[in-house]
């Protein structure tokens, strides 16, 4: 049972960068990102072949942000200058990302079974992957307090306010996407060293794992005051990962995985609807009375 609950919070860590760049683009920028599907694998593509090829795990992991971010620079000069839809703009960047990811790699797998990764030291994997979390965490909000990260959440709350103080909202929109896609390269680089192999589709369902982490995190402690934003979508992946788990343990099959993720993440939708709230209500409340 042990092993088990430590497994959670390791993969809900691992996947909790890439929430927290789903956090910036769906929550803050108000930009549905699909590109995340494609950055996901790149950064475990670039991860695994710098480690294979004899560099240091941590450097990897700076590479693929690099790279990651730079896949978010693209999606956003797609949309902002070519005028392309966010929508449309992720999903061009994210299918030519399986190509460019193939090509990093050479072949679609890549395993890590022979050389050092950032959890084959001395601290537990759940320690590691916490350490790096924390981080990431704090310079974010530190990010967030500063001129720029204020500009970054006025431009999804009010982009004609940020254009009326002087702002150029179409680079800070293209500056939100390489932040998010750089966290979500990382959180790709870190699962293939934590799984030890990296896989040209691992990015499969990306941003449904992402945005079901962000509404969980959002619903079950956006209304607790000393609980930021960054931290309930950190917890929002770990819950969500929790919920999968149990799931597989009661007897799912595996290769259910997608599927349960995508009806977890309906139930979600539908719990947080104001409409469903209230017949919910009145269902539980009709029942009681009689």
């Amino acid at each position: 049972m042990i092993d088990f609950i430590l497994g959670v919070i390791e993969q809900g860590l691992i996947y909790a960068p890439m929430v927290l760049g789903v956090y910036i683009t769906y929550q803050i920028l108000d930009f549905p990102d699909l590109s995340v599907d494609g950055t996901f694998p790149l950064g475990a593509a670039v991860a695994a072949v710098l480690i294979t090829g004899g560099a240091n795990p941590l450097l990897a992991c700076a590479a693929a942000i690099v790279c990651g971010a730079a896949a978010g620079v693209v999606t956003g000069l797609l949309h902002v200058r070519l005028k392309i839809t966010n929508l449309l703009s992720g999903i061009l960047v994210m299918t030519a990302l399986y190509s460019v990811n193939l090509r990093i790699m050479g072949k679609a797998n890549v395993p890590l079974l022979t050389v050092g990764t950032m959890f084959s030291g001395f601290l537990p994997k759940v320690v590691v992957a916490l350490l790096v979390v924390v981080i990431i965490k704090v310079i974010l909000d530190l990010y967030m307090k500063t001129y720029a990260g204020l500009s970054l959440r006025a431009v999804g709350a009010n982009p004609q306010l940020v254009s009326s103080l002087g702002q150029n909202t179409g680079r800070v929109k293209i500056t939100g996407l390489a932040i998010a896609n750089g966290l979500t390269a990382l959180s790709g680089a870190l699962m293939c060293q934590y799984q030890r192999f990296a896989d040209v589709s691992m990015g499969s369902g990306t941003v449904v794992i992402g945005l079901a982490s962000v509404i969980v995190g959002a619903t079950v402690f956006g209304k607790v005051r000393f609980i930021q934003g960054s931290t309930a979508a950190i917890l929002g992946s770990i819950l969500y990962k929790a919920s999968i788990a149990v799931a597989l343990r009661a007897g799912l099959p595996a290769t259910d995985m997608k599927l349960i993720s995508a009806v977890f993440f309906v139930i979600i939708i539908i719990i947080r609807n104001p409409a469903w709230k209230q017949r919910l209500q009145k269902l539980f409340g009709g029942r009681e009375a009689a």
